[in-house]
């Protein structure tokens, strides 16, 4: 038993690393990323006009994520962050939904990204890049009102 474990550990360590080593500047997710807003799970009156997410290679291991939103009513908003891709959590500036993130990058089409807010687990989100590099699906997870874990997936189509 124990040399499965061990065997288990070696495997994990070692693709692991293969993967941490990989360059970020090779993913299919840097670019820009426009959500469908009419696929949203909130009233037309209250969607979003326009929401535009751009990740990209800040060299050194590094990974930015800026978020652009429109609101229903035009106000805009900018939020973003640049994290090293290893789990360490970093500062997000100019968001209403987070001031920390962190991020992974288990394959080089996926992001996994973990929001706060004032010290409190706000959701986890998972990019995921179709085949095609064409479109994308975030699928965001946190936990509702009542406790309950929700899950939410949104559309993004590549913008550039």
């Amino acid at each position: 038993m124990k040399a499965i474990v061990s065997i288990l550990l070696a495997t994990v360590l070692v693709h692991g690393t293969a993967a941490f080593a990989r360059s970020p500047s090779a993913s299919p997710l840097i670019g820009s990323w426009t959500v469908d807003v009419s696929r949203l799970p909130v009233p037309p009156a209250a969607r979003p006009k326009r929401v535009t997410i751009t990740f990209g290679d800040a060299g050194g291991g590094k990974w930015t994520t800026q978020v652009d939103i429109v609101d229903a009513g035009g106000a805009k908003s900018h939020a973003v962050g640049t994290a090293p891709l290893d789990g360490t959590p970093v500062s997000v500036t100019g968001s209403g939904e987070a001031d920390i993130s962190a991020v992974t990058m288990p394959a080089p089409n996926v992001l996994v990204m973990q929001l706060g807010k004032g010290g409190i687990p706000g959701s986890t989100r998972i990019y995921t890049v179709a085949a095609d590099s064409k479109s994308m699906i975030e699928t965001a997870a946190y936990f509702g009102r009542d406790g309950k874990p929700i899950f939410r997936t949104n559309y993004f189509a590549r913008a550039r």
